[in-house]
């Protein structure tokens, strides 16, 4: 493997499987395994490459990235956050009107910004509430409330000098709950704001809700995820 990077090593190795599959959808459901995952996301670019307006390779190219920014190793974590931050603002610029860019562009820069510092927050804390506050405009019941979702996660990061609220935080994921009481990122973000605004009782019912989350078949790999940081974040409150 010497001169490759372990993404160009997997892609390198299985892409021949890959594009012999050729139906991304069912390599992203079975993302756990990253070859797969990559492979999704080599066929959304190779799309999204021959037609610049082909929406849904921009945002499920958007949505892959994010998701392999945080699997691939730590030193190309970057390179895949800012793949689909591109991603995401090519699916805006296809159709503004739908919130599936905003929404994955705005996801991407999340986590780039929770990844990388102080500076990419605050490079980043603007563009990501306004995107998300697109989504609110169009459908705020977009993937069962995600858009609340990301801004009650907005409001816990965000520096109070900056505009950040826990008061906030938590009316946004209360908001989310209304289109799915039983998501378990929903009900972890919640128990991470109250352990920080010190509301321990509330944070250990919120973890359980959390354990006890059905597995949506949409988003298992997710799910189980939460449930992992779930149980490592009682650990904590005790």
């Amino acid at each position: 493997m010497a001169g490759l990077t372990l993404t160009t090593f997997i892609l390198t190795a299985w892409l021949p499987l890959l594009q012999a599959a050729g139906n991304p959808d069912e390599l992203y459901a079975a993302r756990q395994d990253l070859a797969s995952a990559l492979g999704a996301g080599d066929i959304w670019e190779r799309r999204l490459s021959a037609d610049t307006l082909d929406f849904e390779a921009a945002w499920k190219l958007a949505r892959a990235c994010y998701w392999l920014g945080g699997h691939v190793p730590a030193d190309e974590r970057r390179r895949q956050y800012e793949r689909g931050i591109e991603a995401g603002r090519r699916a805006v610029a296809a159709q503004p009107d739908r919130p599936d860019g905003h929404f994955w562009m705005a996801a991407n820069m999340g986590a780039l910004a929770e990844s990388f510092g102080l500076r990419a927050g605050l490079r980043y804390r603007g563009p990501i509430k306004r995107e998300l506050e697109a989504v609110l405009r169009i459908d705020p019941a977009y993937q069962q409330g995600s858009a609340d979702r990301a801004l009650g996660r907005w409001y816990f990061r965000v520096p109070g000098l900056f505009g950040g609220s826990k008061r906030k935080s938590v009316e946004h994921l209360q908001r989310s709950l209304r289109y799915d009481p039983e998501s378990a990122a929903s009900h972890f973000f919640l128990a991470e704001t109250y352990r920080d605004m010190k509301r321990l009782d509330e944070a250990d019912r919120e973890i359980q809700r959390v354990l006890d989350a059905p597995l949506h078949p949409e988003w298992v790999p997710e799910v189980l995820e939460f449930k992992q940081k779930a149980a490592a974040l009682r650990e904590r409150v005790k």
